[in-house]
């Protein structure tokens, strides 16, 4: 049995094919309210911070966050506007402006960053409208 430290695991192949094709989504210029939800150690209830979407691609996005405050490693991202709940998200980079950088453990769809696009108050996206039949 091959243990997953082998070259050739099968585990090794897919987080290298996932990380691989995860730059190549280009970053847009956004602006939405979120919610960061996380729960606190020893906390069994969720915590939510305010935060802004300030860039957001389909694999991550910048968050611009009020106050200073400890993230943790891990987190879920809520997007109520656009209805968009629960998307989980990994903690990238810390930046010294308040802005954090995160990445998603999932793709976004085009369907859902259309939608976040419509309530973004982003001049970029003021000519931007939802498409009902969708």
């Amino acid at each position: 049995m091959a243990a997953s430290g082998s070259p050739n695991h099968f585990l090794n192949k897919e987080e290298s094919f996932m990380y691989d094709r995860e730059g190549r989504y280009r970053m847009e210029d956004t602006m939405n309210a979120a919610r960061i939800e996380y729960t606190e150690k020893g906390v069994m209830n969720m915590a939510s911070r305010r935060c802004d979407i300030i860039r957001i691609s389909r694999s991550g996005a910048i968050l611009a966050i009020l106050t200073q405050y400890n993230l943790p490693k891990q987190f879920y991202l809520d997007i109520p506007d656009a209805r968009i709940v629960k998307v989980g998200c990994m903690l990238m980079k810390v930046f010294a402006n308040n802005t954090v950088e995160v990445r998603f453990l999932r793709l976004m769809s085009e369907k859902e960053l259309n939608k976040l696009f419509v309530y973004s108050t982003h001049p970029a996206h003021r000519d931007r409208v939802l498409d009902i039949r969708s």
